[in-house]
């Protein structure tokens, strides 16, 4: 994969970018990062010091021409996107420039996938073809089956084949990819608040149906993570991950199992995932979509 042009990077927040960053630097290719200012862990400022392979370049989520310039100069004609970019960010926090601006008007649906797939045309207008996000960590995509020792009990079966009916059907719309479920009903869905914020929220809506006051309620505590791909998931952008953060933010919801899709999750953290989960006593499944 690698080529006589750098490959540029344009770096959202978590481990992610960091993950395709070594990994490309590994096959011996010359990286420049795109760092967003509002997202990106300053950690990378330190990498990119002790690496004379590796240009970063810092800029604001709004900054489309900058963003195409700065590659353009350094003669970059394939980019990776990797990293979240919150969504609440994209539509209410940035001042777009003229470029942004005239593309957020042009488009009559407004969601991520049709913000980040008009970016995407735009920066292949100008001659940077974007590759699938997953294109150097192929590795770390989850395979079928259990990934963990322990197995799903009955209720936690009937809660993944309920979640992702509930959540195939979300994706479509790009409300969300995550569902929380419990007893085969359906606690919280994710909107532009992110998967652990989901997650925390279900956790708080269980603990209010067992608190003094209502102590008889029917339904378990013990919480079912449903994350799924979008029906037509551009890899490109917006691939569903989870790492450790993942397992502890579920420990403290109470959530007891989680599913997600072969070959269309990346696992960040690789088998630290599975250690955690394992000492969490939380079940992986993973499933072909």
């Amino acid at each position: 994969m690698s080529s006589s042009s750098p490959l540029g990077l344009i770096a959202g927040n978590g481990r992610f970018p960091f993950l395709v960053l070594d990994a490309a630097r590994a096959k011996g290719e010359r990286v420049v990062v795109a760092a967003i200012k509002e997202e990106t862990d300053p950690e990378i400022t330190e990498r990119a010091a002790r690496d004379s392979g590796i240009r970063l370049h810092w800029l604001s989520l709004g900054e489309l021409s900058k963003l195409i310039e700065t590659f353009q100069r350094e003669g970059v004609s394939r980019a990776i996107m990797a990293g979240q970019v919150k969504h609440k960010q994209i539509f209410s926090s940035i001042r777009p420039d003229w470029r942004l601006a005239k593309l957020l008007l042009s488009i009559r649906i407004r969601n991520t996938d049709a913000l980040l797939g008009a970016v995407g045309k735009v920066l292949g207008d100008e001659g940077i073809s974007l590759l699938s996000s997953t294109s150097y960590l192929e590795p770390l995509l989850a395979h079928a089956g259990i990934l963990t020792k322990r197995t799903l009990t009955d209720a936690e079966q009937g809660n993944v084949a309920y979640g992702r009916a509930v959540a195939r059907h979300l994706a479509q719309y790009d409300i969300g990819q995550t569902v929380v479920i419990a007893e085969s009903a359906c606690v919280a869905v994710e909107a532009m608040e992110g998967t652990d914020a989901t997650i925390l929220r279900a956790g708080e809506i269980m603990r209010t149906l067992h608190d003094e006051e209502t102590p008889d309620s029917f339904l378990s505590r013990a919480l079912t993570v449903v994350k799924v791909a979008k029906p037509k998931q551009d890899l490109r952008f917006d691939v569903p991950v989870i790492g450790v953060k993942t397992v502890e933010i579920m420990k403290r919801a109470g959530a007891t199992c989680l599913a997600i899709d072969a070959q269309r999750c990346l696992l960040l953290d690789g088998e630290r995932i599975i250690e955690a989960a394992d000492s969490a006593n939380i079940a992986i499944v993973s499933s072909e979509s």
